[in-house]
């Protein structure tokens, strides 16, 4: 499977923020095609992308987590159920 990496760069589309609210329908148009980044004030806040893009990120970001997860139980660098749940805890409680 080729990996493509949504990146800003010149060939992506970009809309200023006021242009992104006044012309909303053709913003979700371009974004079927492609990622489009809307800027508020010259700066980048936000990428707008297609649902399927989407979800082909998500099935890409599980599957590395995966990896890492295959990794570490071979390597036997893993905590089991009852040693995560308290160490989530613990993070929790140090929070507050």
């Amino acid at each position: 499977m080729a990996l493509r990496v949504i990146m800003e760069s010149e060939s992506m589309k970009t809309f200023a923020a006021k242009e992104a609210k006044e012309g909303f329908g053709r913003l979700l148009d371009t974004a079927q095609r492609e990622p489009v980044t809307i800027q508020k004030k010259g700066r980048p806040v936000a990428v707008v992308l297609s649902h399927e893009e989407y979800e082909r990120l998500e099935a890409l970001e599980d599957a590395w987590w995966a990896m890492k997860a295959e990794a570490a139980a071979g390597k036997g660098d893993w905590l089991s159920p009852e040693e995560s749940e308290q160490y989530m805890k613990e993070i929790l409680n140090a929070a507050d």
